[in-house]
């Protein structure tokens, strides 16, 4: 069977019910499709109705014509349920994008003097990295493929072996336990099951746990390699036939290997399956920005929409936890990647080449903790954009043997995205060369830039906004990318130049603010460009009223550029304002049945509100006489079964009772967990109730978070400039033993 056959293959038996209809899916299946005739015909014809539509001549009144209808059309199609309706919508995007393109190189590229060449040529180069993601986008997200867990073998007997690694550098044993005794508590048979800590931090407290526990313990003479050179370490001394990796912060669901190993049982070229990465505490823009849980985050579009699209070509790619690999494929390629700080991906492209498929299960099946501070965030992101334009330096999946074509698109795009950071500032800065010193960048009336400009960038909103509607609101990617562009560019120029440079550094995750404060020194970047703005928005209003009274029009084009990137940097220095944090283990809400037995001996029906690690709360339908710390038991249900814990009475309210646990042995933390953060359906509900993305209320979202910037700001100057005493070291992973681990921030998790 072919690739194209296989693909086809699992598209049919994998579309869920929420896909297309079944005319659709007719269409869709038809043996016709791939008639190679057929196929030519169909591209000679479009891509004869694309250079018409892209090179015909309109005079000012006709491109108007055209963008008007454009944009309705536009607004029709993305109104319109199916698949069908999403592809004429790229479409129509394509075209009038490309017009736009078309138009920009051939009547808008000349230039009257050096200085306007080299900024309007930086600006173009800009654009096209922009459009060239565009496009790769839509490939990308066009057509996801919802991969559905695939059913196991009624004989447990026939299921493979499986080890499971949990590789931890300096992170509190606080922070590994949970994860540790959780892929313990996986539903899969115990004589099949290897659960491994891969301590490169060589710590007594960790043996001694993991003695206790029953599982193995792993530690090695260097840390060579990092966290990449800790698992090869591992595979050597393992035998399973599939080995599932989890950061140490992740917490498996009890339903992780039942979920995933079917499709390795189908498949027997299957290299790597991947799932989500779901976080349960908010990260910094979620949190400084209130907005956990109500605006989409910044992992979510790729974890909810772009590794489906990956799927579709097999391209989805391993993500360093969460996942499954066939070791027989690691060990065809000679294991987890070590040549880049992004290891995980690189293993992809390596088992790609080697002829392994990929798969995506979009099914969040485990559960961590996310960056706390701009500033862990800022250093996360950075070793990504190095370790990706390593890749690209040294093995870059253009040129790489036996990838297909629409895998090295996948994979160049993945880069790509890492190097937005100058096109980024590019784009936060370009008006800045008119309204400081009258440099025209662009050559061409401020009415002409409009009526070509304006529908592509709407078409690309309206198209973006109806693939990713519940994955990503509308305007918050410019957020996100300006927050962190000149980190991120930093990192990717120096990942590119340098590619054997860099140490892996782990990332500060979790833990407590103490206090609200301004980060002055992650911000100054983001307050440099927006003072540039606001001294741009001076000098515009100087043009518009005394030195440019002769052209309002590209004043004003200039002036409402600058406007739209002061909304944009007001909101990023929202971000940088730390939000006082005094709870070090997030709540998370469940709603299940559980029941309390008072001192007295009574039991008292009630409801689980929310749970840590180290509490829950209950809801009850009235007041439940109980005294504060009384002691008492809670038990809560798994399936068909109840369990018992001993806990404290922290508060109680007329409708709540919170309650401290009391220390439980392994046994039981082990079905603590397999009710709460092990629960099969734990995070499947996660989204449930937020609202789809409208643009206009998107816009309306970032409006409103940077106005609170500017407050922010003008509070941080006033009160002196309250900062973080910031005493962490960076402790990189190599280099011999780690450093001994502050006590006082033992809930601070490192990745």
């Amino acid at each position: 069977m072919s690739t194209t056959d296989t693909a086809r293959t699992q598209a049919r038996a994998t579309r869920g019910p929420a896909d297309d209809d079944s005319r659709q899916g007719r269409i869709a299946g038809w043996d016709g499709w791939s008639s190679r005739l057929l196929g030519l015909a169909i591209l000679i014809v479009a891509l004869l109705a694309f250079l018409v539509a892209l090179t015909v001549p309109f005079d000012i009144f006709d491109q108007l014509v055209f963008a008007i209808a454009g944009v309705v059309v536009a607004m029709v199609l993305a109104r319109l349920p199916g698949r069908v309706a999403a592809l004429m919508l790229i479409l129509v995007s394509v075209i009038v994008s490309s017009r736009y393109f078309y138009w920009r190189l051939t009547e808008s590229a000349f230039f009257e003097s050096r200085l306007e060449a080299v900024l309007g040529i930086g600006l173009i180069l800009a654009e096209v990295y922009a459009l060239v993601v565009l496009l790769l986008g839509y490939l990308q997200t066009a057509w996801p493929l919802r991969r559905r867990p695939l059913p196991l073998p009624a004989d447990a007997s026939q299921w493979p072996t499986v080890d499971v690694f949990i590789p931890t550098y300096n992170e509190p044993l606080s922070v590994v336990r949970p994860t540790v005794l959780a892929a313990m508590a996986m539903d899969w048979p115990a004589d099949k099951l290897r659960v491994c800590l891969l301590d490169d931090g060589r710590r007594p407290e960790f043996q001694a746990f993991a003695e206790e526990a029953g599982i193995s313990y792993f530690t090695r003479g260097d840390n060579r390699h990092a966290k990449a050179g800790n698992i090869n370490a591992a595979l050597a001394r393992t035998g399973g036939e599939f080995v599932a990796v989890f950061d140490c912060d992740h917490i498996p669901t009890r339903s992780f290997l039942q979920t995933t190993m079917g499709w390795f049982l189908r498949d027997n070229r299957l290299g790597v399956l991947q799932t989500p990465h779901h976080a349960f505490t908010p990260d910094p823009f979620e949190k400084n920005l209130a907005m956990f849980r109500r605006v989409p985050n910044e992992d979510e579009l790729f974890y909810g929409l772009v590794q489906a699209g990956n799927d579709l070509w097999n391209a989805a790619f391993f993500c360093g936890s969460c996942a499954v690999l066939r070791r027989t494929a690691l060990d065809r390629v000679g294991g987890v990647a070590t040549d880049t700080l992004t290891e995980d991906a690189h293993t992809s492209i390596n088992l790609h080449r080697a002829g392994y498929s990929s798969a995506y299960v979009g099914v969040p099946q485990a559960s961590g903790l996310a960056t706390n501070t701009l500033r862990d965030h800022v250093r996360q992101r950075s070793r990504w954009a190095r370790g990706m334009a390593q890749i690209f330096r040294i093995d870059n999946p253009l040129f790489a043997s036996g990838l297909s074509f629409a895998q090295r698109l996948c994979y160049l795009n993945a880069m790509l995205h890492f190097f937005y950071g100058l096109p980024r500032i590019v784009f936060l800065t370009a008006p800045l060369a008119f309204l400081f010193f009258g440099l025209h960048t662009i050559q061409a009336t401020a009415v002409m830039i409009a009526v070509f400009a304006l529908p592509h960038l709407i078409h690309a909103q309206i198209a973006n906004s109806r693939l990713a509607r519940q994955h990503r609101h509308s305007f918050w990617a410019e957020v996100f990318e300006s927050t962190l562009a000149w980190y991120v560019m930093r990192a990717a120029i120096g990942g590119f130049l340098r590619p054997r440079r860099g140490a892996f550094v782990v990332t500060p995750k979790g833990g407590q603010v103490e206090r609200d404060y301004f980060d002055w020194k992650t911000a100054m970047p983001i307050l440099v460009l927006f003072l540039l703005n606001v001294a741009g928005l001076v000098f515009g209003a100087l043009r518009l009223w005394w030195w440019n009274t002769h052209e309002i029009d590209t004043v004003i084009m200039n002036v409402a550029w600058t406007v739209f990137n002061l909304i944009v940097l007001g909101a990023s220095l929202a971000v940088a304002r730390e939000v006082h944090q005094a709870r070090q283990q997030q709540r998370v809400p469940l709603r299940t049945p559980a029941v309390l037995a008072l001192p007295d001996g009574q039991m008292a029906q009630c409801r689980l509100a929310d749970f840590s690690e180290g509490g829950v709360s209950l809801e009850t339908t009235s007041r439940i006489p109980v005294a504060l710390h009384a002691p008492v038991t809670v038990a809560l249900i798994q399936g068909d079964r109840a369990h018992d814990f001993a806990a404290r009475v922290a508060f109680a309210t007329h409708d709540r009772i919170g309650l401290k646990l009391e220390p439980m042995t392994i046994e039981q933390e082990m079905n603590f967990l397999r009710c709460t953060f092990g629960r099969a359906d734990a995070w499947i509900g996660w989204t449930r109730g937020r609202m789809r993305d409208r643009p206009l209320l998107g816009l309306l979202e970032v409006i409103g978070s940077s106005v609170r910037g500017v407050f922010v700001l003008v509070g941080a100057l006033f009160s002196g400039g309250s900062r973080e005493d910031d005493r962490r070291r960076e402790l990189p992973y190599e280099g011999g033993r780690p450093v001994a681990y502050d006590a006082a921030r033992a809930g601070q998790v490192r990745k």
